[in-house]
């Protein structure tokens, strides 16, 4: 990763549906200038639920083209940050030498919509986080 390019950021949880959804589009949404996003689950669901393209549209987020997938069908190798969010320690679930977070993040999936609601706006507190550090690091790396 270079000073003026976007790091390449994982977001995983478990079914690929809900909390890595919202990450993967609130990332593009809000800090595309630094984060090239995209999302995975351990065991997609192979779908989005209508709830979370709706808790994203929202707050004016469309999820656009985004689809459910697993870890095979990503660069894991060309990533360079992991965020992962399915309540199983990261170092246990990726290649220790990878830069991995984990982010202890509620599960809405089949919840009401006020769960939905919390955990979106849980993660586009951490997104906007990790944009924030990301930031600060490239400009660093740019002095340097």
């Amino acid at each position: 990763m270079g000073p003026n390019t976007p790091s390449r950021v994982l977001f995983v949880c478990i079914g690929n549906a809900c909390r890595s959804q919202m990450a993967e589009a609130l990332a593009r949404h809000h800090a595309s200038d630094i984060i090239e996003a995209t999302s995975a689950g351990i065991s997609p669901l192979g779908s989005i639920p209508d709830a979370t393209r709706q808790i994203l549209l929202e707050r004016g987020v469309d999820i656009g083209t985004q689809r459910s997938k697993g870890p095979s069908e990503v660069d894991i190798g060309a990533t360079d940050v992991i965020v992962n969010m399915t309540g199983i320690p990261g170092k246990s679930l990726f290649q220790p030498h990878l830069e991995i977070e984990d982010w202890d993040i509620d599960d809405p999936y089949q919840e009401s919509m006020a769960v939905y609601r919390r955990v979106c706006d849980d993660v586009q507190e951490k997104v906007l986080d990790l944009a924030k550090r990301l930031r600060a690091r490239h400009a660093s790396a740019k002095t340097a």
